[in-house]
């Protein structure tokens, strides 16, 4: 967009500010590492150029998040590269929400070949990303790619928030092969599958502030969305 428009990150950017934008959402930004990119994504923007983006919006005072997509054909040195990278510009600007792990899916796409992940090795990514990425203040699971229960499970290794009472607005997932062939949930199941793990459900906007407490009405638990 900014290149079609002929502006520099900055300027693009403070246009966007000056015309409402105050957060950002963390796509795109898959393995950060150039080797892995190279190969899974090489038509989008280079780790410098993502990592420049949140940090220019950043510094106009807005927030953004950030996703890593693992499970595919990434070894752990390439997850700890991307989480240190986001680590240090958290360190400098602080502008992170929250850092969400994508689980690939195998199905109807060019790495069908590449096994997936266990779920003993998605828990033990979020307890690390947890520990590791202690300067982000929040972790999120994203439940209809994990399923639900696994999404459930992963609220006691370091999560703390589930991504909310989304409809069928993430096909692709499905098409992915995901547990969750029609992805959308209740508040009242959201607040129940948080309650039964003895969890705070709490509903906020997309800056985390509360817009209520269920936990204090007449339901109860993790953050939704």
């Amino acid at each position: 967009m900014f290149r079609k428009a002929k502006l520099t990150t900055e300027e693009g950017m403070k246009q966007l500010h000056d015309a409402g934008l105050d957060s950002l959402p963390g796509g795109g930004a898959e393995i950060f590492h150039p080797q892995i990119r190279e190969q899974i994504c090489a038509d989008k923007v280079d780790a410098n150029g993502w990592l420049r983006i949140h940090e220019v919006a950043h510094e106009l005072g807005m927030h953004s998040n950030a996703t890593m997509l693992y499970g595919h054909i990434e070894k752990y040195e390439h997850r700890i590269d991307h989480m240190k990278r986001l680590r240090d510009l958290q360190d400098k600007t602080n502008g992170f929400n929250t850092f969400i792990p994508l689980k690939f899916r195998n199905m109807d796409n060019d790495m069908s070949n590449v096994p997936e992940t266990s779920i003993n090795e998605d828990m033990r990514l979020y307890a690390i990303a947890r520990i590791y990425l202690d300067n982000f203040p929040h972790l999120k699971a994203y439940w209809p790619m994990l399923g639900r229960q696994n999404a459930q499970l992963s609220l006691s290794f370091g999560v703390n928030d589930i991504d909310g009472t989304i409809d069928d607005s993430t096909k692709i997932y499905s098409m992915a092969g995901s547990e969750e062939l029609n992805p959308k949930m209740s508040t009242e199941e959201l607040v129940q599958l948080i309650k039964q793990v003895k969890r705070k459900p709490v509903e906020r906007d997309t800056l985390y502030n509360v817009v209520k407490d269920y936990s204090v009405a007449e339901f109860e638990t993790a953050v939704l969305n």
